[in-house]
């Protein structure tokens, strides 16, 4: 029995010397591994200067941690870029999201929108694909040319062109000659910067036979026969694209002689974004004196898709198989087709509607899909940008939809933050304190908010502010809504103001001797020289006043309704003339604010959330109890939900 004790023993000895000089394979970092190498040569007494970092094993050991390292990350790598969400470099994700046959967007260049008049007695006018018009960015010049030849007639003394769209870049031209036997071959676009929006591709037979053939770009493989002139369209090495034809199954084959033409722009990317004046410096048609008129100004030029963007779109494109059926797969195509959408938002017509009177509202219009989108620019689309998606989105939309596009509406946030904060635990002044505070909030604004199905959540703000300094102890904060209309001085209109969340009325009445919770900037109407403003009576109407000697006096106590629960106001009828400076600047819109019955703020449909910076207010107060004042009292702020009019 001791015998096996004793045996059991040496067994166990000898796999813990074992265990021992087994080495660690867990970790890849260069330090790492090699005091993983240094442990196990530990356990050996063939070599004893591994731990001198003089020695020559030290060396032959910097060599083995390198090489673990370097070959760790690569098998790191690989397993990351096997699969599209942890790929991390862009070819990698371009492959992933051609095997879902996803095609990413290149560059876009900013386009315009031009009428272009020719002083000429001429029937008849051509105007080439490739046209140059000038136009600048500050002290930038800019180049902008047409990608279609247009024909137009006289009509009178001059030939027009109307509604031309003309993209910012150079037009070129690039030619192949096809050669099957070369299996190598590859029809490349030697840039980059290429807006494949604007590419075109034409196949002429054979230098002696100049009989050409348009082919357009495959978007349903279901509809391509042998016979179909079709090219298809890929990102390759170096951001660049890659067109290539059909085998003769899918799509017509090339034949040995055949010349590929492709004409695109080479763009500036988002370098001319708002260039509104153009003119020619060069003859059309002959003709040398050319007028040119805006019609809209230059938008929408944009970098080409980022990883993450092509990571998020291109399994929703794939899901969408090449129709816009869901609210979803709308985001995906709008995204794809307007380069320059910031945000997107989409509602089907069961769930509200959209005019130009009521705004957004909960009113059902089956049959039609709603879609607002913020640009990069802050912009709302001009009215070609709206015609140009639309027609864009034609061939994958369903026929019983009808998609109509609604211009984003901004609802303001003017918060007042007063916050108490220890004196004696920051060398920080109230000024730099609030200059913390300030940049707190300025985050806050352009992480969380201005972006479509934003929500300003009340308690996540204020622990943020308490988070800024180690010295806030407690800060409160009030919220007002306010949202900006410009009426026409025209005649006269109603209008309505559409805030998207409940208004404060906790009883019919509520503060109507001080104006309730409406407030406005001043107005004037016709036939009155007073200067006018909107409040309400607590009771649901809507009030206009003028002041007299700093009192309200009321011109109208049923200017229009306040619908508290759902936070519409709507104003009659009213022929409004001018406007009063708004923040103490020219303005020719309206500042209609309210009192949220919440501190917690949804945006809905086509509303944005965003804090108005100019009219929110932060001011700091030492804490008195902290930092032992001796009154035995904190001058804590009180607050009430009422917004003063005054104050805006």
């Amino acid at each position: 029995h001791r015998a096996c004790e004793h045996g059991s023993s040496i067994r166990e000895i000898t796999i813990m010397a074992a265990t021992r000089k087994r080495l660690s394979v867990t970790e890849f970092d260069f330090d790492e591994v090699k005091d993983n190498l240094k442990v196990f040569m530990r356990n050996q007494t063939e070599f004893k200067d591994y731990d001198f970092e003089g020695s020559g094993l030290s060396a032959l050991l910097d060599v083995l941690a390198y090489n673990t390292h370097y070959l760790g990350f690569n098998a790191n790598m690989l397993a990351n870029e096997m699969f599209l969400d942890s790929s991390q470099l862009r070819s990698s994700v371009v492959s992933h999201a051609k095997t879902l046959g996803y095609t990413t967007r290149s560059a876009t260049s900013a386009k315009a929108t031009v009428d272009v008049f020719l002083n000429t007695s001429n029937t008849s006018a051509t105007m080439p694909a490739g046209t140059v018009f000038t136009s600048s960015v500050g002290d930038t010049s800019y180049q902008f040319v047409t990608t279609q030849s247009v024909t137009a007639f006289n009509s009178g003394s001059f030939v027009e062109f109307n509604d031309v769209t003309i993209s910012e870049g150079s037009y070129v031209a690039t030619r192949y000659t096809a050669d099957t036997q070369n299996v190598e071959q590859r029809f490349i676009i030697n840039d980059d910067r290429v807006d494949t929006a604007t590419l075109t591709v034409k196949v002429q037979n054979s230098i002696v036979d100049t009989v050409t053939a348009t082919y357009i770009k495959a978007t349903d493989i279901a509809a391509i026969s042998n016979t179909s002139n079709v090219y298809f369209l890929q990102e390759v090495e170096d951001g660049k694209y890659e067109i290539y034809f059909g085998d003769g199954v899918l799509g017509t084959k090339l034949e040995d002689g055949n010349i590929v033409i492709m004409n695109y722009v080479v763009t500036n990317k988002g370098a001319a974004n708002g260039a509104n004046q153009f003119s020619s410096l060069a003859a059309i048609d002959t003709v040398n004196s050319v007028n040119v008129r805006l019609v809209s100004p230059a938008a929408s030029g944009s970098e080409p898709e980022s990883i993450e963007s092509i990571k998020y779109n291109a399994p929703l494109d794939y899901a969408s198989q090449g129709r816009c059926v869901t609210q979803e797969d709308y985001k995906t195509y709008v995204s794809q087709l307007f380069a320059n959408a910031q945000s997107i938002s989409v509602w089907g017509g069961e769930e509200g509607s959209f005019n130009d009177v009521t705004g957004a509202s909960d009113i059902a219009e089956y049959g039609k899909i709603f879609i607002s989108v913020k640009q990069t620019t802050a912009a709302n689309l001009t009215e070609t940008q709206k015609a140009q998606l639309v027609a864009d989105l034609s061939p994958y939309t369903v026929a019983s939809l009808t998609p109509v596009i609604v211009d984003p509406s901004i609802l303001y946030l003017i918060l007042g933050i007063n916050f108490k904060f220890d004196s004696n635990a920051t060398t920080n002044n109230k000024k730099g304190l609030e200059s913390i505070v300030t940049s707190t909030l300025e985050n806050y604004n352009n992480t969380n908010l201005k972006l479509f199905n934003s929500v300003f959540r009340h308690s996540e703000f204020t622990a943020l502010i308490d988070a800024s300094d180690d010295s806030i102890l407690n800060n409160i904060t009030t919220v007002a809504l306010s949202s900006l209309y410009t009426p026409s001085t025209s005649g006269s209109f109603s209008f309505v103001i559409q805030f998207g969340n409940p208004l404060y009325n906790p009883h019919s009445g509520h503060n109507s001797s001080s104006g309730g919770i409406i407030a406005s900037t001043g107005f004037y109407i016709q036939g009155n020289t007073n200067e006018m403003f909107f409040d309400d009576d607590g009771a649901g109407n809507l009030r206009i006043y003028y002041l007299t000697s700093g009192a309200r006096t009321y011109y109208s106590n049923e200017a229009g309704t306040v619908n508290y629960t759902t936070g519409l106001v709507s104003v009659n009828p009213i022929y409004i003339t001018s406007v009063s400076n708004v923040d103490d600047n020219a303005s020719t819109a309206i500042r209609i604010t309210a009192t949220p019955n919440s501190n917690d703020i949804i945006s809905k449909r086509n509303q944005i959330v965003e804090i108005d910076l100019i009219n929110t207010t932060i001011i700091g107060g030492r804490d008195t109890v902290v930092v032992g004042s001796g009154g035995g009292t904190s001058n804590y702020i009180t607050t009430s939900n009422y917004v003063s009019p005054s104050s805006y």
